[in-house]
C-alpha cells in the first residue's frame, strides 16, 4: 500500500513497523562502503541507529541494522524507505502550518525523486555520496517536524539529524543546516568513512544536503557557459560548430554534459562505464547516440566534425581507453580529433565509486572496491597516471584541457601523474575557475535559480518570460561589455532551456546573473505571484558553487592569489549573513564538489509568496549574498571585482567596502627583503 503525504508527515511508523523489503532490485545503488570499524565502533554505530526507536523494537532492528552495516558499510534503514511516489508534490498538498515549511518539503522530496536522485534508496542525490539524509528515520522525523512547525520555530539539522524544533521568531530562518562540520585535524577521508558509518556526520555535497538540487539542469547551464567561454579563451571563436569536446561521466551532475555540448553547438564525446547511467541519459533524450565501440566512436566523431553538426555521443567504456585511442589516431594520421577536454568523474571520491580504473570491468571494479580496497586504490592511481599521460600527449599538439573542479588534477597529482603543481592549486592545466569562470564570478555573476512550487509548467514558463524581460532591459542599460555579454548568454540560455526540455523533477530554472539581475528578477517574480500570474510561491536558491558561497582552493577560489584561497571566512560569513537578512533556510557544509576536507560551502533557500515582506527579504539577502564574495575578490586584488564593488557602492550608500591599494612597483618588495 502506498503512503500518503499525511502519513509521511505523521512521524516514524512504529506500531506496526513497516515490512522489511530490503534493497529494491533493478535500480542503481550506492557502492558498498568500507569504513573498517573496530568491534566497539560497530556497536556504537548500532547504538546510534537504535536511538531513533523505542527499546521494545531494538531486538528486531539491531540484527537487521548489523546486517546492513556488514553488507553495505552503512545503516540506511531500508525497512523505513517510504512507500510513496517520491516527487515534488504541489505545495498546497503538504499538510503544514506555514507555507515556508511546505516549500522545504517540496524541495526535499524533489532531491529524493528517482528521476533526480542518483541512488534514491541510499538517499544520495548526486556525486556518488551527496546525501540528503544519513538514514530513513531522519527523513520521517524531518517531515513530521516541518508539518508541525510554526513561524515561531526553527528546525536545527546536525549532519542529517534533526536536533529538533527550537523557539525563534518569524524573521529567523525556519531551518538551519550544517553538514560535516568536523574539527579540521580530523577532516580526512578515513575519518569520514568511520564517522559516516557510525551515523554522526554526513557528506551533503553542495545542494543535496541543503535540499536545493534541481536535477542536472543546473550543471547543464554551467557547462554550456564553460564550454562557450573555453571556446572564446582557448580557440578564439564564438561559434563552436565542428569543434570536439571530450570528457567523461554521465551520472548525477556529470549527466548534463551531453545536453550542454549540443546547446553549445559542438561535438561532445562522453565516456561512461556504468551502462545504467548511459542508458538513463539516452532515454531522457539528453544523449543523442550511444556506442560501445571505439571504432564507431571515432567514425561518428569525424563525421560530425567534418559536417559541423552538433552531436552528443556516449561511449560505453572507460575514458582512459578513449583518450589513448585519440593518441593512436593522431600518431597514425597526424589529425588532432579533440579541441577541448575535461573530466567529470566524481574524482573527489576516487576509491569508492567516483572513478573506475581502466584495468577492470565495471562489475569487477565494484567487487574489488569492497573486497580489496588497497589493491583497488593502487589500480585507480595507475589508471589516473595513464589518463594524464594520454592527455599530455594531445595537449602538446594543441588540445586545451582544464580541470572541472572535481579534484581530477589533485587526485592525479597524488597518484604521481605528470600534472605539475606544488599541491597549492598550481597545476599544468588550469581549473576552469582560474581561466574561464573566475572572471564571471568576479563580475558578480553566478548560478541563481528558482523553483515553482505549484508544479505547474505554465508557472515556469511565466517566470522564464519575466526573467528574460528583466535581462533584456538590463542589456539596454549602460554596462560594460563583459557584463552585457553575460546577460546576452543568459537570455539565449533561457530560450534554449525551454526548447530542450531541461526540467527533471521540480519545475525549476537556473541562469547566471549578477546582484542587480537577481534582485530585479526576484522582485518581478514576487510581483507576479501577488498579481496572480504565478499561482503558488516560488523558492529562490543557487548552487553553492557561486560568487560567495564557497571557499575551495582547487575550484571556486582558485583564482584568489593573495594567499587566502585556503581560508573559509567567506563561506561562513555568507551562511551567517544570509540567515539574518531574510533567508528561509541556510546550510553550511564541509566537502562538496572537490571532496571532504577540501572545501567549505554554504547555501540558502528563500520563499517568495507575493508579500511586501518577501520582497524586502529578497532585496536585502540577495544583495549581501553577492556583494560578500565580490568584496572578498576585490580585496584579493581582482580588477573586475574592484570595479564591480565600486559600482555597487555608488548605488547603495549603506555599502562601504575596504578597497585595496595596489603595489605599483613590485621591485620594492625584493629591495625591502634584501635590506631587512
Amino acid at each position: 500500500m502506498m503512503s500518503t503525504l499525511k502519513e509521511i508527515c505523521g512521524g516514524l511508523p512504529l506500531y506496526p513497523i513497516p515490512k522489511n523489503r530490503g534493497r529494491t532490485a533493478g535500480i542503481p545503488h550506492a557502492p558498498v562502503r568500507t569504513p573498517s570499524l573496530t568491534v566497539q565502533e560497530k556497536k556504537l554505530a548500532l547504538k546510534n541507529a537504535l536511538r531513533y526507536f523505542p527499546a521494545d523494537l531494538h531486538e528486531v532492528l539491531a540484527s537487521e541494522f548489523a546486517k546492513e552495516l556488514k553488507l553495505y558499510g552503512h545503516i540506511y534503514m531500508y525497512r523505513f524507505c517510504p512507500q510513496i511516489v517520491m516527487r515534488a508534490y504541489p505545495i498546497q498538498e503538504y499538510p503544514c502550518k506555514t507555507i515556508q515549511a511546505a516549500a522545504i518539503m517540496h524541495m526535499i522530496m524533489n532531491n529524493l525523486d528517482p528521476a533526480v536522485a542518483q541512488f534514491p534508496q541510499e538517499l544520495v542525490t548526486y556525486g556518488g555520496n551527496g546525501q540528503v539524509f544519513s538514514n530513513w528515520a531522519q527523513f520521517w522525523l524531518v517531515m513530521h517536524y516541518l508539518s508541525e512547525m510554526t513561524e515561531g520555530q526553527t528546525l536545527v539539522m546536525y549532519s542529517g539529524h534533526p536536533l529538533g524544533l527550537f523557539p525563534s521568531h518569524r524573521n529567523a530562518p525556519r531551518l538551519v543546516i550544517t553538514n560535516g562540520m568536523v574539527i579540521p585535524n580530523y577532516s580526512s577521508r578515513e575519518e569520514y568513512e568511520r564517522m559516516f558509518a557510525m551515523g554522526v556526520t554526513m557528506y551533503g555535497q553542495m545542494t543535496a544536503g541543503s535540499y536545493c538540487y534541481i536535477g542536472p539542469q543546473g550543471i547543464v547551464h554551467g557547462t554550456v557557459l564553460t564550454v562557450l567561454n573555453a571556446g572564446r579563451r582557448y580557440l578564439g571563436i564564438e561559434n563552436l560548430a565542428g569543434k570536439v569536446f571530450v570528457t567523461s561521466g554521465l551520472g548525477g551532475m556529470s549527466g548534463a554534459q551531453a545536453k550542454a555540448a549540443v546547446i553549445a553547438g559542438c561535438v561532445g564525446v562522453i565516456a561512461e562505464v556504468d551502462e545504467a547511467a548511459l542508458l538513463k541519459r539516452h532515454q531522457q533524450g539528453w544523449l543523442m547516440e550511444i556506442t560501445n565501440s571505439l571504432d564507431q566512436c571515432i567514425v561518428r566523431l569525424r563525421e560530425a566534425k567534418k559536417r559541423k553538426t552538433a552531436l552528443s555521443l556516449g561511449y560505453h567504456g572507460n575514458v582512459v581507453d578513449l583518450w589513448e585511442r585519440l593518441v593512436e589516431e593522431f600518431e597514425k594520421t597526424g589529425e588532432l580529433l579533440a579541441d577541448l577536454g575535461s573530466d567529470q568523474t566524481s574524482c573527489h571520491n576516487p576509491f569508492n565509486g567516483g572513478y573506475y580504473p581502466v584495468q577492470l570491468t565495471f562489475k569487477e571494479a565494484n567487487q574489488l572496491m569492497s573486497s580489496n580496497p588497497e589493491k583497488f586504490q593502487a589500480l585507480v592511481q595507475e589508471s589516473l597516471r595513464k589518463q594524464v599521460a594520454a592527455i599530455n600527449k594531445l595537449s602538446d599538439q594543441g588540445l586545451f584541457f582544464w580541470d572541472y573542479g572535481n579534484a581530477f588534477l589533485l587526485e592525479a597529482q597524488r597518484a604521481g601523474a605528470d600534472v605539475g603543481g606544488d599541491n597549492k592549486g598550481e597545476f599544468r592545466y588550469p581549473s576552469y575557475v582560474q581561466h574561464i569562470m573566475g572572471d564571471i564570478f568576479s563580475l558578480g555573476f553566478g548560478p541563481f535559480r528558482w523553483v515553482c512550487t505549484s508544479g505547474n509548467p505554465e508557472d515556469l514558463a511565466t517566470t522564464d518570460c519575466i526573467a528574460s524581460s528583466v535581462l533584456e532591459e538590463a542589456v539596454l542599460e549602460e554596462v560594460n561589455a563583459s557584463v552585457k555579454q553575460q546577460y546576452r548568454d543568459n537570455i539565449h540560455w533561457i530560450q534554449e532551456a525551454r526548447r530542450h526540455n531541461l526540467v527533471v523533477g521540480s519545475q525549476a530554472r537556473i541562469l547566471y546573473s549578477d546582484q542587480k539581475g537577481r534582485v530585479a528578477i526576484a522582485i518581478a517574480i514576487n510581483q507576479g505571484i501577488a498579481g496572480g500570474r504565478i499561482t503558488a510561491p516560488v523558492v529562490l536558491s543557487r548552487d553553492h558553487h557561486d560568487v560567495s558561497g564557497t571557499d575551495s582552493p582547487y575550484r571556486e577560489t582558485s583564482n584568489i592569489y593573495d594567499g587566502s584561497a585556503f581560508c573559509a571566512d567567506m563561506a561562513v560569513q555568507n551562511f551567517v549573513g544570509d540567515s539574518f537578512r531574510g533567508a528561509t533556510w541556510v546550510a553550511l557544509h564541509n566537502g562538496g564538489g572537490v571532496g571532504w576536507g577540501e572545501v567549505i560551502n554554504g547555501g540558502f533557500g528563500l520563499v517568495l509568496d507575493g508579500s511586501a515582506d518577501a520582497e524586502e527579504r529578497a532585496k536585502m539577502m540577495l544583495s549581501w549574498d553577492v556583494s560578500n564574495g565580490v568584496a572578498r575578490r576585490c580585496w584579493s586584488g581582482n580588477k573586475n571585482a574592484y570595479e564591480t564593488i565600486c559600482q555597487a557602492m555608488e548605488k547603495e550608500e549603506k555599502l562601504k567596502v575596504t578597497l585595496p591599494h595596489q603595489v605599483v612597483n613590485v621591485n620594492i618588495l625584493e629591495q625591502a627583503l634584501l635590506q631587512s
